[in-house]
């Protein structure tokens, strides 16, 4: 096993592992599946929520497992990367802390059981509007929308390539 891959955790050891993270804790969401310009931009902008002077903080990744991913709708044959496939890279990068998979159609669970200082979420989301900015509002915490800084998206990417062959 790659060093890496001991920042991807169990949901029943999300909260140790969690605690015994720097603080503050970002966590964020998503599907991840064909990791692009646009993610890893998104990803250390979230990291950096995490790292005002004097803090290092830690990034959470949650990531929708494949039966979740189905039924996002995004296509009979998304995701293209396996959910453990999909852990593995994203716990590959230097801004990710933590890695979690979550099967539920949002992501409340998870962040009930992180309990992060801050929840982020790309720049098309409401905070206040979706169930988990609600709860980490709720209990005190921030949530943030993260502007996209790259217009890119897996469908997109797919869309591209399909047209190509």
């Amino acid at each position: 096993m790659s060093n890496f891959e001991n920042k991807i955790c169990s949901r029943a050891e999300l909260q140790q592992r969690v605690a015994a993270l720097p603080k503050p804790v970002v966590l964020t969401n998503g599907v991840f599946d064909i990791l692009h310009r646009g993610h890893v931009t998104y990803l250390a902008q979230a990291r950096a929520l995490a790292t005002a002077p004097g803090s290092s903080g830690s990034l959470v990744v949650a990531v929708n497992t494949d039966a979740s991913v189905k039924r996002l709708g995004k296509g009979d044959d998304r995701p293209i990367n396996q959910c453990e496939d999909r852990m593995a890279v994203l716990a590959a990068l230097e801004s990710v802390s933590l890695v979690v998979a979550f099967d539920e159609d949002t992501a409340l669970e998870t962040v009930l059981l992180a309990r992060p200082e801050i929840y982020a979420k790309g720049g098309d989301y409401q905070m206040d509007a979706i169930p988990e900015g609600r709860a980490v509002l709720a209990y005190g915490g921030q949530a943030v929308a993260i502007d996209f800084e790259h217009d890119r998206s897996t469908s997109k990417l797919l869309s591209k390539v399909r047209q190509a062959t």
